[in-house]
């Protein structure tokens, strides 16, 4: 019977018996439990306890001898003086330690503990690296005091999650519905069966608490650590292998990590500092690890079918799935290189053949008949930083990578190309080397070396080998034909050569076991219909095991953030294809964060407390080198999305055709006038070009006065308008930093209409804030000061992310109008419709101001920024100096404003910033339903501000929180800002490209950071 049946129909019995038994009363809540019916009984006395029913389904006498263990376990524990804590027994008032009730099933076994202080992890969610060492660390106390431990209740021929036993899975995989998880579930069943089991009678043996599962441990802070604060439910106790201990915490830290594997090397490295693992035990972690997970999911998919309104039952399926689809496939020879590094010892085992390869480097056989010699081939850059294989990072186009490799050899007159080691590449866009969502962790990093030549080149064997795997592997950007040879050093160490994309029907004759001498034709390359789907190519790779470590096909791409151990275990294969290549070794840049200031400015910010280095874009999406995903839900200066082909190709054709200025006529500008001009109100007709909005606004500037003869100007507190000397001035937020210039005496700031922080709220802020700018107004042209205009914002930015309250502006506008001023509306940051709902932020307070000043979004990365204007305006202008901007309105610039005008039209991007802007932001008002921390969520369309307070207060800022959960989504790849007068508003203003998919990903991820960082203090 379950918890909540429990409550349900036994409440005031078992409240009667507590009270009689201990002498305890209080109120109950249900705990979860597979077995057992955990129960809270929260006491005014005693605080609280927890009452645990074990059922006698299989005979009392079992259930209280299982109990008993428990207890025993508790009492030896009692003086081990362990730092943290563990379960204690409070024993009735007869000094029972537990007592036989009846129950409507039969008698049952109840017995009480002690509440435990902390947070559960599983209510947590996330295990930090911190956390996960000191887990291994305490789990390895744990079991150095069971070392002493001995109960014939701990020996359990029959026990379903001792993990010497998991061979019972194979019998129920017709369980499991998610075919899946099912072919990995399989996968690890049948390793379990042929390798792992044979090496368990090798590893040392104790009793162990076998299930350090999330919802088994309580954590918290101490000393501004992260730390296990208790272990609970000690019911799965065993005698079994020592490190399936390891292997279970490790499995469930794993699922709650932003890096699986530095958590599994963190729970191990934590459990070896204080119970030395054997290289032999380390080998075994992740087998162990993929074992548990597999026992979890066959077992939950058993126990649905008879208790399918249990959430317990399944509590942590997701999980394991992921995190067992994750590791299925990887290779644990690099797990086990990996997992030495962390416990600080040197893996030796792959050195023999390193060295064998580099002092035989040029000695090998060709490994394919080119016709030329390897040496002379030219070396292609397929990296993230190349435009060799397209522009989509996203999707692979095989013909056009085959049309490009095959115009570099043609080049050089060469009949085959080179494709690097080690290189990091945005080919392999299949779901088969990751996850699909925005920021997944995916194989990016090249572990072989390419031979790009005809299909039909015959394939040598570089040295005297013996055949181990032949096999076809027939998906999508899969190695088609496939063939691992074996060959052996000198010294009788034994590595292997794995040769990829080969014709299948030309090595259907191989068989595991033929030997081949060197300089033996086997195979042939296969064409893009065989091979994979790729350019015809050789991929070979060196793997440094024999072919008994052989397990499945070994990954030929892996992540870049595993790549340390993957050199070890597949090391550089150049020696192979002969001569001093060492141009074929990709090699990383230089560490820009430690130079950036040698020659640049340090007032020069980077964003984030850990720098990001990026090389490329794709809608909204950012990649750095090694080619990990970001997702971008900050930058609007790429307004139709980073790499946009139309803009691209504009630019790049107008460039091909002329790039010069204003002085000479040009299509372009007058046509992008045109329709420019035409997405505005009438009254704005005549337009001015600059390279950037800053520049924008000084001119703005100059028109203003040019028209009113006036000097003084009225802006918006907080606002910011660029970085030249006028918009500076004008720049509340600019010139009230440390070291800036003083405000000058022209410039007048007024009120900023915040209704959330401001003095006013409600219907009537908006009036009630203009009046005060209206005062100012009206007070300088009572000091003969009459403004020469007014400047703000048409959706403050900087300011906080704001959004005018209704009646604002048109006010404001009437006001400064009458004072005889113009108005100035600056739009750099929210135009070409970012709201979704208007082209122009200024649109929808029903107001038309006299000068519009545009930037950002006009050229999608190509610097733009426009003025536009009254015909009046431009002709009082026209009666001062020449304008003039080199690159203000350059064809170049033209043909890229023309071509993000003609994109937004074309993929319905305002219609997309309107549905997917709406859905954030009613998500995050939902977020903020659960987090105290969000006070204001606002915004429209892609322009989204969600402030941070404390205490649910307006008056109390969280600008540290704020700053945290910032860093917090950069770790996990996700690029938000931050802004307003105390930067602790979250700025969300992504490309408007940004999709359902997308905005998912952030309001998950903003979820965990807020409930992370939030607890951090």
């Amino acid at each position: 019977m379950r918890a909540r049946e429990l409550l349900r129909s036994h409440e005031g019995e078992l409240s009667a018996l507590l009270e009689r038994r201990y002498g305890l009363t209080g109120t109950w809540s249900a705990l979860p439990g597979e077995v057992d019916a955990n129960l809270r009984l929260k006491t005014g006395r005693a605080g609280a306890v927890i009452v645990k029913v074990t059922p006698a389904g299989e005979g009392v006498e079992r259930a209280a001898a299982r109990v008993d263990l428990q207890v025993a376990i508790f009492d030896h524990l009692d003086d081990a003086q362990l730092p943290f804590a563990v379960p204690k027994v409070q024993r009735s008032l007869s000094g029972d330690a537990r007592l036989i009730v009846p129950c409507a099933d039969g008698d049952s076994v109840l017995w009480v503990c002690r509440w435990m202080d902390g947070e559960v992890l599983a209510e947590r969610g996330h295990a930090s690296p911190e956390l996960c060492r000191d887990l291994g660390r305490s789990l390895g106390e744990l079991d150095r005091a069971l070392l002493t431990f001995s109960h014939e209740g701990t020996r359990r021929p029959d026990f379903k999650w001792d993990l010497c036993r998991a061979g019972w899975i194979g019998s129920h995989l017709d369980a499991l519905c998610d075919d899946a998880v099912r072919s990995a579930v399989e996968d690890v069943c049948d390793r379990f069966v042929r390798r792992v089991q044979l090496c368990l009678g090798d590893v040392p043996r104790s009793v162990v608490h076998n299930d350090a599962n999330d919802h088994n441990l309580l954590v918290a802070y101490r000393d501004g650590r992260e730390i296990l604060a208790g272990v609970l439910d000690f019911g799965d106790l065993c005698e079994t292998i020592r490190v399936a201990e390891v292997a279970i915490a490790a499995s469930y830290a794993a699922m709650l990590s932003d890096d699986p594997l530095a958590a599994i090397d963190a729970v191990v490295s934590g459990y070896d500092s204080v119970l030395t693992l054997s290289e032999k035990e380390r080998e075994l972690v992740v087998p162990l690890v993929e074992t548990r997970l597999a026992v979890s999911l066959v077992n939950s998919a058993i126990e649905v079918l008879d208790r399918p309104d249990d959430p317990y039952v399944t509590v942590s399926q997701a999980g394991a799935r992921r995190l067992l689809l994750e590791l299925n496939g990887r290779s644990h020879a690099v797990a086990s290189v990996r997992l030495a590094r962390a416990c600080g010892a040197t893996p030796s085992r792959h050195a023999p053949v390193r060295e064998h390869l580099e002092a035989n480097r040029g000695r090998f056989e060709p490994v394919l008949d080119c016709g030329s010699p390897l040496e002379e081939a030219p070396v292609l850059d397929l990296s993230f930083e190349s435009l060799l294989v397209g522009d989509d990072v996203l999707r692979l186009d095989a013909t056009k990578m085959a049309r490009h490799v095959e115009d570099v050899m043609r080049e050089v007159h060469a009949s085959c190309a080179i494709g690097r080691y080690s290189e990091p590449r945005p080919i392999y866009t299949d779901v088969a080397f990751g996850f699909d969502e925005p920021t997944a962790r995916r194989r990016t990093v090249h572990m072989g070396i390419d031979v790009f030549a005809p299909a039909g080149t015959w394939v040598r064997s570089p040295a005297a080998g013996r055949v181990v795997d032949v096999r076809v592997c027939e998906g999508h950007l899969d190695y088609g034909g496939l063939v691992v040879l074996e060959h052996g050093t000198p010294d009788g160490v034994m590595f292997c050569t794995l040769h990829g994309h080969l014709d299948p029907a030309s090595i259907s004759g191989l068989r595991p076991g033929d030997e081949l001498t060197p300089g033996q034709r086997f195979a042939q390359l296969g064409s893009v219909q065989v091979n994979g789907g790729w350019p015809p190519h050789l991929h070979l790779q060196v793997l440094a095991h024999s072919a008994e470590d052989l397990e499945g096909v070994p990954w030929g791409v892996v992540n870049p953030d595993d790549l340390g151990a993957h050199l070890e275990v597949f090391p550089d294969p150049s020696p192979l294809v002969g001569g001093r290549l060492e141009q074929t070794v990709w090699r990383a840049g230089p560490d820009l964060s430690s130079t950036r200031t040698d020659h640049l400015a340090a007032n020069l910010a980077t964003s984030y407390s850990e720098p990001l280095a990026l090389v490329r874009g794709w809608r909204h999406i950012l990649f750095d080198r090694d080619g990990r995903r970001y997702l971008d839900a900050y930058n609007n200066v790429p307004h139709v999305g980073h790499g946009h082909p139309a803009v691209v190709e504009a630019v790049a054709r107008q460039t091909a055709l002329l790039a010069t200025n204003t002085r000479y006529l040009h299509y372009g500008i007058q046509r992008y006038a045109e329709r420019l001009c035409a997405l505005l109100p009438k009254e704005l007709s005549v337009a001015f070009f600059t390279p950037s909005g800053s520049e924008a606004n000084e001119l703005a500037i100059r028109l203003v006065r040019q028209y009113t003869g006036r000097r003084d100007m009225c802006v918006m507190d907080h606002g910011y308008h660029g970085h030249t000397n006028a918009a500076m001035a004008l720049s509340p937020y600019k010139f009230r930093q440390e070291g800036a210039p003083p405000q000058p005496e022209w410039v007048h700031v007024t009120a900023q209409p915040d209704v959330y922080r401001g003095s006013y709220r409600g219907n009537r802020a908006g009036a009630l804030f203009a009046a005060d700018v209206t005062a100012t107004v009206e007070s300088l042209v009572a000091e003969g000061r009459a403004p020469a205009g007014y400047l703000c914002e048409c959706l403050p930015s900087v300011g906080g992310q704001l959004e005018l309250p209704a009646g604002f502006l048109a006010t404001v506008y009437d006001a400064v109008r009458r004072a005889g001023g113009l108005c100035v509306a600056d739009d750099v940051q929210t135009a070409l419709w970012r709201t979704g709902d208007h082209a122009f932020g200024f649109e929808r307070h029903g107001v038309v101001p006299d000068i519009l000043v545009l930037g950002k979004p006009l050229g999608n990365g190509f610097p733009i920024g426009a003025v536009v204007t009254t015909p009046e305006v431009a002709q009082a202008f026209s009666r001062g100096p020449e304008f003039f901007s080199t690159f203000g309105g350059s064809a170049v610039a033209m043909a890229a404003g023309l071509a993000v005008l003609d994109v937004l039209e074309q993929e319905r991007l305002a219609e997309n910033a309107q549905r997917v802007g709406a859905l954030l932001v009613q998500e995050l008002r939902g977020l903020a339903q659960r987090h105290e921390s969000i006070g204001d969520v606002r915004g429209r369309g892609f322009f989204i501000g969600v402030e941070l307070v404390r205490d649910a207060d307006p008056a109390k800022p969280a600008s540290e929180l704020a700053r945290r959960v910032k860093n917090r989504l950069r770790q996990r790849r996700v690029l938000i800002g931050t802004d307003g007068p105390d930067d602790n508003v979250l700025k969300i203003r992504p490309p408007m490209t940004f999709d359902e998919n997308a905005a998912s990903c952030v309001l998950g991820e903003l979820d965990q950071a807020l409930r992370m960082c939030s607890r951090t203090g």
